[in-house]
């Protein structure tokens, strides 16, 4: 155990400083207010299918029809007036429908709650073993405000834990929020990083296999949680510290 632990630990200083692999998360090291962070960090995860240039692409489409402010962009957002701004922000199999309901999903959710920390905050409570109850609540929340007249695909965006899927997307963007280092923002401290679980892709599933970390044949929630336990046994605290580094060698095709 030892050995491997000096070998995690060895790849996640390998990859922590800025800028070492291409990654959708320098983004939001654009920002400086809380509010903007938050809210292109959501949007930016729940956009982060497919490969990085497309994300990164997608985003900076995005940001430039805001003026690069998010926030007060998405606050002031009226969906039958502005919807017009977001003609042609098509993504994949996600309209530009789907965006202009998320948006408004988003400021009318911002407005009540004042951030979307205070949103995921209403379920979260220091005695849960996990964020999986807080973030079922506020992706329910979310997805329930921005429903009508989206694609069949809208609810893609956000997944909910409740459905069993590993929801990837919505713990990366935790993992941003949360952890504080030279990649993720940590701009909710209010959240014990140790509560987080491991945003499983095909490429940490693979990897996960390979290394024997997970015994789980399924893709699911549950291997996420698996996981994220065998991590815990290197780092008790901080078990997602090692998502972006084990991540980053598949897509990098490094060795581990």
């Amino acid at each position: 155990m030892t050995g491997f632990k000096e070998k995690l630990e060895n790849l996640y200083l390998s990859y922590k400083h800025k800028f070492s692999s291409k990654d959708p998360v320098w983004i939001l090291h654009r920002f400086q207010d809380e509010k903007d962070i938050e809210l292109i960090g959501l949007i930016t995860a729940a956009y982060a299918y497919g490969s990085v240039e497309q994300i990164n692409a997608f985003i900076e489409k995005l940001l430039k029809k805001t003026g690069n402010k998010p926030y007060e962009f998405t606050i002031n957002f009226e969906k039958r007036k502005d919807k017009k701004y977001l003609n042609g922000l098509n993504y994949r199999f996600n309209t530009s429908g789907d965006l202009v309901n998320l948006l408004d999903s988003l400021g009318r959710n911002i407005k009540e709650y004042s951030s979307l920390k205070n949103l995921f905050l209403l379920n979260y409570h220091d005695d849960d073993g996990n964020i999986i109850n807080a973030l079922s609540d506020f992706t329910g929340r979310l997805n329930a405000s921005g429903k009508q007249k989206s694609s069949r695909y809208y609810h893609y965006l956000l997944s909910n834990p409740i459905k069993g899927s590993t929801c990837k997307r919505m713990n990366l963007f935790l993992r941003w929020m949360v952890r504080k280092d030279e990649i993720d923002l940590g701009v909710w401290g209010k959240v014990d990083k140790a509560k987080l679980i491991m945003p499983v892709d095909v490429h940490i599933a693979r990897i996960a296999k390979s290394l024997g970390l997970v015994n789980r044949k399924s893709i699911d929630l549950k291997f996420a949680v698996e996981l994220t336990g065998r991590l815990k046994e290197y780092d008790a605290c901080d078990p997602v510290k090692y998502d972006f580094a084990l991540c980053h060698i598949g897509m990098d095709k490094k060795e581990f």
